[in-house]
């Protein structure tokens, strides 16, 4: 056989070795990431209906670990319970200007 073609398998098996390697690292990579992310707790729910005022309009919905909370279209606050059954407390926002 002659030296350049040895050369040329030598560089041909280090390639294949390399490639193994890193195909390795990286499934093993993904196999971990997915375990992390398939391991979380799923984030709270928000309940199917709310006991809004009349003529609340949400514009905007946000979760707390104790409460919930809603931005009106007319410039309330509303703070709920978890279940959003109870109106705790109302706050009104001053129109800007």
């Amino acid at each position: 056989m002659p030296e350049s073609e040895a050369r040329g398998l030598r560089l041909l098996r280090r390639l294949v070795t390399v490639l193994t390697a890193v195909m390795i690292v990286g499934v093993s990579t993904i196999v971990v990431l997915l375990a992390l992310r398939l391991n979380r707790p799923a984030p709270p729910m928000f309940p199917e209906s709310m006991a809004l005022p009349e003529g609340a309009v949400p514009q905007a919905v946000t979760r707390g670990e104790d409460f919930l909370i809603v931005v009106t279209e007319d410039g309330r606050i509303l703070v709920f319970d978890p279940s959003g059954a109870e109106l705790r407390q109302e706050i009104t926002l001053d129109p800007p200007g």
